[in-house]
């Protein structure tokens, strides 16, 4: 993804936790600018444990 692309932020769609590109989630190994499509596929929620599937990009 080019670097001009802005960030993004995804929400779980079962407990509403958000994932914002930007920031990352440091302390689950995600730096800050991670891209979604840069998260493993075996991720899951922290809040809830869900996979990337329950996850939908919301606008901000």
């Amino acid at each position: 993804m080019p670097e001009s692309t802005p960030f993004q932020t995804w929400v779980c769609v079962v407990c509403g936790f958000l994932y914002d590109e930007a920031r990352g989630l440091p302390e689950e190994g995600l730096p800050p600018g991670t891209r979604w499509a840069e998260v493993p596929a075996d991720w899951a929620c922290p809040e809830c444990g869900v996979g990337k599937d329950d996850f939908e990009m919301v606008a901000v």
